[in-house]
Parts: structure tokens; sequence; C-alpha cells
């Protein structure tokens, strides 16, 4: 059954072990077109599990996960691959840019995979480091930036496709607090301004007070309860295969 009309990003009893531990157990979450929702919750929660089962990344072994009418779970390892290349943008707590490449270079890379002339993915690529207010950073390398600088182009990356879905994992984490509120109030208000939903993982309550909605998470569960099963009821849960 796919998701609610209202819900781009819908998943029914996720189950997933990883290493012999429950890292996630009965979670259910529906995400509305255009939301901003934080994920919240100490360290080993469940919050990047979730975001990599949503994402596609890792296939629980138990439930289902639907974008729009996808049905992730049941998608091959070269469609996920190709619907999170296309619709998807993911930020990690590391900024992980190539060393070699200069900014506007890092922040090109999702369109130059894509196949984009070089002249579209430059000129793409200093906008969005423009309004990320880094214009300056589009001609430098990252050993010359600083930490805070690096992260933005990794936002600048994960936007620049203006994908459905945005996954922010802890993406403050290794900032200082002024740095790591700036960076957020600036990627909250680019993906309002562009509809883009944006699943934020974060233990932290400032951060996660910048969200539309917040759902917990606890030893891989839900604290505050599964939402309303919006005529899913009856729906048997699918047996996946990692």
């Amino acid at each position: 059954m796919a998701p609610p009309d209202n819900d781009v990003l819908w998943a029914r009893s996720l189950h997933c072990a990883l290493g012999g531990t429950d890292a996630l157990g009965d979670v259910s979450l529906g995400v509305r077109e255009g939301e901003i929702l934080a994920l919240t919750g100490p360290r080993g929660s469940g919050k990047t599990t979730l975001l990599r089962c949503l994402s596609g990344q890792l296939v629980a072994q138990r439930g289902e996960v639907w974008f729009e009418t996808f049905p992730v779970h049941a998608l091959g390892t070269a469609d996920r691959e190709r619907l999170r290349r296309d619709r998807f943008g993911w930020i990690d707590p590391s900024p992980g840019l190539v060393p070699e490449l200069t900014g506007w270079e890092n922040a090109a890379l999702p369109l130059l995979l894509r196949g984009a002339s070089h002249r579209a993915a430059r000129s793409a690529a200093v906008e969005w480091l423009e309004r990320l207010d880094i214009g300056d950073c589009a001609r430098r390398r990252p050993h010359a930036l600083s930490h805070a600088e690096c992260q933005r182009i990794a936002v600048a990356r994960a936007l620049i496709t203006t994908p459905s879905v945005v996954f922010a994992d802890e993406p403050t984490a290794a900032l200082h607090r002024a740095d790591g509120a700036q960076l957020l109030r600036t990627l909250t208000a680019a993906a309002r301004s562009h509809g883009i939903t944006v699943l934020l993982a974060t233990h932290d309550t400032e951060v996660a007070a910048l969200a539309d909605r917040t759902v917990g998470l606890l030893d891989g569960r839900r604290t505050d309860g599964p939402p309303p099963a919006s005529g899913a009821e009856g729906v048997a849960a699918c047996s996946l295969s990692v």
C-alpha cells in the first residue's frame, strides 16, 4: 500500500538489527511534503539507522519504506542508488569534501555526476554558495577553509539538485554553537523557499526547535508512539532481505 497522499515519505513497522543488536524496533513514521522534521534522541538511539533506512542506504529486515509511490524497501540496489542520486540529498556530521577540488567543484559534484555541463554545474554551484553566504569560497580548496565553511559547502552539495528530501545526520555536531545555529538557519530557510522536505537527526534540543515537528527515539523505538495508521490498518509488514 502506497503512503497517504499528504506524505512524501512513509515508513511502517521498521525493524533493523545491526551486529546482532536491534537498532530499530517497530518504527513507523510519516513525513509531509515540505516539512522539516527533527529526529531527536541520545547518541545510539537509532536516528542514523532510521535515516539510512528511509533514504534507501540500508534495507530493514522487516517493514516498508515508501517515497511518493516508490516502494523503497522493494527496489533493487541500482534503483535505490538512482533514487538517492536523483531525488535525495544527504549531509553528514563531517563535510566529506574532496581535498583536490575547489569549493564550487565540491558543491557541483552531484550535477557533474548526472552529466550536467561544466558551465551549468559551475553556475549552479556558485549560486548556491552565494545563497549560503560563502561565495568567496568558490575557488578555494578545503585545506584553506574553516570547518564551518566546509560544512556549508556540504549543504550546498546536498541542495544543488533541488532534491525532494534532504537527510541531515547531526550536521552541526562538529561545529561551534554559533556556526551550527547559522548553518541550520541557512539550511532550513533554503529548504522552505524551495519546498524541500528535511529530516534532521539531532541530540540538541535547540537544533530540534527549528523544525516543524519532532519525533523522539530511544533504544531504536519511538518515545512518542507511532503515528496514526492513516488507512494502512491490516497491511502486513513485508519481510525483506538485507
